[in-house]
């Protein structure tokens, strides 16, 4: 994982479940509907990415 992500990834990932895990302790139900919320983005962000990688030939 270490790989793939980098250093900064992997502080992002921590970064991004603590702060979820800062919403559950308050409100779990909000909490779910962040981690959809950023679900649903890194999904986008897949897409861009694929579709930038096929316009240079990448993929």
């Amino acid at each position: 994982m270490r790989d793939t992500l980098g250093l900064e990834g992997i502080a992002g990932l921590l970064a991004v479940v603590a702060a979820v895990g800062i919403i559950a302790v308050r409100d779990p139900v909000i909490a779910g509907a962040v981690m959809v919320l950023l679900a649903g983005l890194a999904l986008i962000a897949k897409g861009l990415v694929d579709t930038a990688m096929r316009s240079f030939g990448l993929k």
